[in-house]
């Protein structure tokens, strides 16, 4: 798979429209996780009764989920504030979120008996691709949820 970076944050040629976008500061404090989450139900139930798409549970719990693990990341290892869009296109929804910390994360190698740190192995398990790239402040990452069930494309880091 080939790295494109198309202005929207995600690998490869994009021919999506994004129906609809959010964007939200988060003020990097310990509510700032709850209030993410709030942010990505109350977008998504926007999308379903508002803009009539089909986002399944499935997708809200998942979105929920990559939010939940991104945003505390980007609390964890980053100072100050933090950023996240929600885009939705006709096949999936995108979460972006962006921190000051220019390292970009890696997943570590599986360990059961590990306590902890798991969080990207989650979001690479649940999402369709996953794209990280270094900003001229910080970094930021999207992750892309599928509307729909499709086979599930490999994370790609852009090359530093």
């Amino acid at each position: 798979m080939g790295i494109h970076a198309d202005g929207d944050g995600c690998t490869g040629p994009s021919t999506d429209e994004h129906l609809i976008r959010a964007g939200f500061a988060l003020g990097g404090d310990s509510g700032c996780i709850a209030e993410a989450r709030h942010h990505a139900v109350a977008f998504l139930e926007d999308a379903r009764t508002g803009h009539h798409l089909p986002v399944s549970d499935r997708v809200t719990d998942l979105t929920q989920l990559v939010v939940s693990e991104l945003v505390t990341n980007a609390r964890k290892y980053a100072p100050g504030p933090v950023l996240m869009e929600l885009r939705i296109s006709a096949r999936a929804v995108d979460v972006v979120v962006w921190d000051s910390d220019p390292a970009l994360p890696a997943a570590r190698a599986a360990d059961p008996s590990r306590i902890g740190q798991h969080g990207l192995e989650i979001v690479e398990a649940v999402t369709e691709s996953l794209f990280m790239e270094q900003e001229p402040v910080g970094k930021r990452i999207t992750a892309r949820i599928a509307l729909f069930d499709t086979p599930r494309a490999t994370a790609v880091r852009k090359p530093v």
